[in-house]
């Protein structure tokens, strides 16, 4: 039996490697002018999705949590990677209605020191402090609405991601998120870039895709660790779960704060992918086409939300474009 298990954990590693070479050589080959450069996009928001749909499936297919506030912890991410990688000489454009609150930069500041090196750093702490910042403000907010259950905790999640889309747009809060006006020119993905003597190897694709892994993969870990079991006993029943020992509020608590990180680390990647953050782009609806990845993959698969999520993009975002401009890959 461990043998078996051992095998296909292997087997599951080599597949996974294969997918994030066959990306980087994809990121080689296909160039912008190319007729499947849509391609590259699909991979890119594809898997940034993937991640915001495994995230969703943990609370609510994992747990049997029905949150509907992933919007608003995808949009605290997005803010707070932007906020903390606009250059500093870039600020004052971008903040042309206000006067910036935050100077500061972490990928400008680390490169100071470890060059290239240190912007990749300071990418990578922006990016875990978005998560962070997501994973604070869930805390706080599941305080409250995780005494509830059903249709009652949905809505009030809901609530709460419309209350936080309204903050973030708030004018008095313009020194920090720009208002309603969008924050810009921070670093995002066609940044990234390798050069090799006189070649320049392109990441664009492999950053994000490589994020989403590794972020799927530390779920996984969790889903198949002793929390995934207490999570799954809570899903299947909250009475016999806490006569087996399980406390109820600790494990929802943990389990809505850690959905709520990788939500924000979604965030974070979407807006490296979009090189746009703004309130406006996190509405309702996106939790609801989260939600619609999720379903199509099905309830508490996480390799169904990855499929969803990039059947869903390719959808959306190429073939049915490519069917109103007269192609079906156009």
């Amino acid at each position: 039996m461990i043998t078996t298990r051992k095998k296909t954990n292997l087997i599951s590693l080599l597949l996974v490697a294969a997918m994030l070479v066959l990306v980087i050589v994809l990121d080689q080959v296909i160039q912008p002018t190319d007729s499947m450069s849509m391609l590259l996009k699909v991979l890119q928001k594809g898997s940034i999705y993937a991640l915001a749909a495994v995230s969703m499936n943990l609370l609510n297919g994992f747990t049997g949590l029905f949150s509907l506030g992933h919007a608003g912890f995808m949009l605290i991410g997005a803010y707070t990677y932007a906020i903390l990688t606009i250059p500093s000489d870039a600020r004052d454009v971008v903040y042309q209605y206000y006067d910036a609150a935050i100077r500061f930069s972490f990928p400008e500041a680390l490169s100071g020191v470890l060059g290239p090196l240190g912007t990749m750093l300071g990418v990578i702490l922006a990016i875990a402090a978005a998560g962070l910042a997501a994973m604070l403000v869930a805390y706080l907010i599941g305080l409250p609405v995780l005494r509830l259950k059903s249709d009652y905790l949905a809505i009030a999640t809901l609530g709460f991601a419309e209350v936080i889309r309204a903050v973030f747009q708030w004018g008095k809060l313009g020194p920090v998120t720009n208002g309603s006006n969008p924050l810009k020119s921070f670093v995002r993905i066609n940044s990234f870039q390798i050069h090799l003597g006189g070649t320049t190897v392109s990441l664009s694709t492999f950053v994000p895709v490589l994020l989403s892994t590794v972020c799927i993969g530390l779920i996984v870990l969790l889903v198949n660790s002793t929390y995934g079991r207490s999570f799954k006993a809570i899903r299947d029943d909250e009475v016999a779960a806490e006569a087996m020992g399980v406390n109820l509020a600790k494990h929802k608590m943990l389990s809505f704060c850690v959905s709520s990180f990788f939500a924000g680390v979604s965030g974070a990647g979407l807006a490296m992918v979009l090189g746009i953050s703004q309130a406006s782009n996190f509405k309702s609806a996106m939790t609801y086409e989260i939600l619609l990845m999720v379903v199509l993959g099905g309830i508490g698969s996480i390799s169904g939300s990855c499929i969803g999520a990039m059947l869903f993009i390719a959808a959306s975002e190429w073939w049915l474009r490519g069917l109103d401009s007269g192609s079906f890959l156009g």
